[in-house]
């Protein structure tokens, strides 16, 4: 009596499992993160952060959140001049996401000590769907500017 119990319980958790797979569709984002970098910052406590989120995939995805050893880490969106902070930015399918100077962007604040270039700074990028994303971000000159990664969006 025990084993038509046992394989009934089973066959219904094999189903519940495959049923919170999801739309039953393989569409996925496919990211990969280029061009990060933190100018110098002047500030002891503050810096900015900038990089390219590349989705390769055929679903969209969200940057959610940034976490650093270095210090708290905010999204900011900048809207015709006036930055403001984000709970999220959309990293379209097929698409980029571009944070850059002047743009949306990172925003390091109480930094555990300022960061010298020629340093490296490492985060973790948090996705609505895709697996968090590890980045070295190199301290440049306070005056650097990419020549490629930024697209200018």
């Amino acid at each position: 009596m025990r084993r038509p119990a046992l394989a009934a319980a089973t066959v219904i958790g094999a189903l519940l499992l495959a049923g919170c797979g999801g739309s039953g569709s393989d569409a996925a984002a496919a990211l990969s993160v280029e061009a990060a970098y933190i100018p110098q910052p002047v500030s002891d406590t503050m810096a900015a952060g900038f990089l390219t989120i590349t989705n390769e995939g055929d679903a969209e995805d969200e940057l959610t959140s940034v976490t650093s050893a270095a210090g708290e880490v905010t999204v900011h969106e900048t809207v015709g001049g006036a930055m403001k902070r984000v709970d999220r930015l959309p990293v379209p399918a097929h698409g980029e996401l571009v944070l850059e100077s002047g743009g949306n962007h990172l925003m390091f604040e109480k930094l555990t000590h300022r960061p010298e270039q020629g340093e490296t700074v490492s985060v973790e990028l948090h996705f609505a769907h895709s697996d968090p994303v590890t980045v070295e971000m190199p301290v440049k000159a306070a005056t650097y500017r990419p020549t490629t990664g930024h697209t200018g969006h």
